[in-house]
């Protein structure tokens, strides 16, 4: 296993999650009187290993057919398009 590359993603994907819609929706459910935590986290938990599976097939499956840098330029343009829309939505 490559320690670096698993502490770089570990730590983009962290950082990357704080604070978001997911963690927020968890921290709400979590905060219901009479919760499960036990049952909250294991749910959260899963949801998060699929996600993430569905992520990592799809860029394998992708990757076969285009370039991995291509990729990036086209996430980049998303995330600008996404952040744009957004401020042009507030």
């Amino acid at each position: 296993m490559d320690i670096k590359l698993l502490a770089t993603v570990f730590g983009t994907i962290f950082l990357a999650e704080l604070g978001d819609k997911t963690q927020l929706a968890t921290l709400l459910f979590a905060a219901r009187e009479g919760s499960s935590l036990m049952t909250i986290f294991v749910a959260a938990s899963s949801a998060l290993i699929a996600t993430t599976a569905i992520g990592v097939l799809a860029g394998a499956v992708i990757a076969n057919y285009v370039e991995p840098r291509y990729l990036s330029y086209m996430a980049g343009v998303g995330f600008i398009f996404v952040g744009a829309w957004t401020i042009w939505q507030a």
